[in-house]
């Protein structure tokens, strides 16, 4: 994948996302940390207050549990709806042309039902990749790859 001079890209995750910017050209990007965020969220089980319930149909006959709230993963889609609310202001504000993002399926797929039209024409690429933990040479060796 070509990364344009002056792209933005942002690698993220549910809990952690680094913004970068490429300081190289398309062949060879040199990627600088712009800024960084990460969310320290608590277990489910700390933030869960009472046992799942149950329900029962009308005539009272069948009982079923109701499955209990993953609240870690409420957490995760927040995290990255903040994050596609950060893509927006800065698209708004002209900040990029181009973009990139880095992110695995799951918080890719929720970074996209809250893409704006204005985050949506710039957006260069994809790359369905858990990455937040890698050194920032791989990064670029993975997105070039891709």
């Amino acid at each position: 994948m070509q990364v344009p001079h002056n792209s933005l890209v942002l690698v993220a995750d549910g809990k952690k996302m680094l913004f970068f910017r490429n300081q190289g050209d398309s062949e060879y990007p040199n990627l600088q940390v712009e800024s960084a965020e990460e969310h320290q969220d608590l277990r489910s089980r700390e933030q869960r207050t009472d046992a799942a319930g149950q329900a029962s149909s009308p005539q009272g006959q069948s009982r079923s549990a109701i499955e209990q709230t993953d609240f870690q993963q409420l957490e995760e889609d927040r995290f990255a709806a903040h994050a596609a609310e950060l893509l927006k202001k800065r698209a708004l504000a002209n900040d990029f042309e181009n973009l990139i993002i880095v992110a695995p399926p799951k918080t890719l797929g929720e970074l996209r039902k809250h893409y704006h039209l204005e985050v949506e024409q710039r957006l260069n690429g994809e790359l369905a990749k858990d990455l937040t933990s890698h050194p920032v040479d791989q990064i670029e060796k993975l997105i070039i790859a891709a």
